[in-house]
């Protein structure tokens, strides 16, 4: 499903990383060191926030309202996955290839979303895998990239007119040249907020299915009868989630329950005060199908961005305001940085992680290396190589949990990963879907 290929080392032969697409004739292009950098920069943020959050939750994803950073990280996977799109695609001659390519990957994206994120894999902390088929989650990080990607490339396949090298003068001639696309993105916005504003929500009620919940069992009834509202209980995309997809295969331990409402050791994890809503204690899919379909929005936006590097190279600033978003200003530093100014050597562990991005998310944001020192444990399985570098070169040492967690996350973490893709590119070796 997935390859480990290895490639000469030629830092201009391969045009965009994590895509394999075949052209009739190889060309040698440059390859675009800023997108690497900035796909480098976004699984560095996921490790960062996913392992380091709970002990610095402002960095973490925000329980309900408000925007923390991990809240970034998905938005700029899109943002990234859409500007692969043109780049990629342009090299493919002919629409039938295209479709093959992007169903196949589609696949390949959707099985690893599951196998990582649907309960198989228990890494890093418990040794044992496997899920009940019943209470499997069909959502995640992956199985959102994959939708997105999917209708997105498609969008790209047909409804973009004849391909163009000249474009004609002006500031919205690349608008004009992708019509078709924004006529899609304000489709899907239309559709969204109509959904989201116009689902009537009934009462509900959910057994606690978490077996290390004290609640285990416990059935909770949860007073809706409104529309329109955007409350974590009573809100259109919870309860389409939970009408298709069936509220054992959601998410069991959401960032709401970190709310005031729920915990008086908000914004930290910790048990629910006594009178907590009933809500606190529900499954919730923060990767689910309504905020999925506004997720494609995000892509269309690094598609447009993929044709200015087609185009236009993106020599300025003034196109990122016509297209605003964080990812855009984040990227568009990078590529004036990188691609226009040379500074390059300054990000070369994160353009490593970049160009490996599949491996290091697989084996440190999802733990599964972790998982696989962590079987190998003495009398005790806390007794392992990570729980004792994370306990005694770094929480001893500075003598505070708070800051030796982050570091471990920094140098044991980020920084290793960044030394081994390193080590892989410097082989040519390159994990790709």
């Amino acid at each position: 499903m997935a390859e480990i290929k290895v490639d000469p080392v030629d830092n201009h032969t391969m045009v965009i990383p994590e895509t394999e697409i075949s052209a009739q004739k190889p060309r040698r292009t440059l390859r675009v060191a800023s997108l690497d950098i900035f796909r480098g920069l976004t699984v560095a943020l996921m490790i960062l926030v996913d392992d380091a959050g709970g002990e610095w939750p402002m960095i973490g994803h925000a329980p309900w309202h408000s925007c923390n950073l991990a809240d970034f990280v998905m938005p700029f996977f899109l943002f990234i996955v859409g500007m692969a799109i043109p780049l990629a695609l342009k090299r493919i001659p002919s629409k039938g290839k295209a479709v093959k390519k992007v169903v196949f990957r589609t696949l390949k994206l959707l099985f690893w979303g599951l196998l990582l994120q649907g309960g198989f894999s228990h890494a890093p902390d418990k040794l044992t895998y496997g899920v009940d088929m019943q209470m499997i989650r069909f959502c995640g990080i992956l199985q959102r990239i994959a939708f997105a990607y999917l209708v997105v490339a498609l969008a790209e396949i047909f409804l973009k007119d004849a391909q163009s090298n000249d474009i004609a003068a002006g500031y919205c001639s690349v608008f004009r040249l992708y019509c078709w696309h924004w006529l899609l993105g304000a489709c899907i916005l239309i559709l969204y907020l109509a959904m989201l504003y116009g689902t009537y929500v009934p009462d509900w009620q959910f057994a606690v299915h978490d077996k290390e919940s004290a609640d285990y069992g416990r059935v909770f009834t949860v007073d809706c009868n409104v529309r329109g509202k955007l409350n974590p209980p009573c809100n259109a995309v919870g309860y389409i989630d939970r009408e298709i997809l069936g509220i054992n295969h959601m998410y069991l331990k959401p960032a709401w329950r970190r709310a005031k409402a729920c915990t008086v050791n908000s914004p930290y994890e910790g048990p629910f005060i006594n009178d907590a809503p009933s809500w606190c204690h529900a499954p919730f899919e923060p990767e689910g199908i309504l905020s999925s379909i506004s997720a494609v929005l995000s892509t269309i936006i690094g598609v447009h961005f993929g044709h200015v590097l087609v185009h236009l190279k993106l020599y300025t600033f003034s196109y990122v305001c016509v297209t605003s978003g964080a990812a855009a200003l984040v990227f568009s530093a990078i590529y004036i940085l990188v691609d226009i100014w040379g500074l390059k050597y300054m990000f070369v562990p994160l353009k490593w992680i970049g160009m490996n991005a599949m491996l290091v998310y697989v084996m440190a944001a999802e733990g599964i290396f972790a998982g696989f020192i962590n079987g190998w444990y003495y009398e005790d399985p806390h007794n392992t190589l990570v729980y004792w570098i994370e306990k005694h070169i770094f929480i001893g040492v500075w003598n505070s949990r708070r800051v030796g967690i982050l570091l471990y996350v920094l140098f044991a973490e980020i920084i290793f990963w960044a030394i081994i893709a390193g080590i892989l590119h410097r082989f040519g070796i390159y994990w790709k879907l």
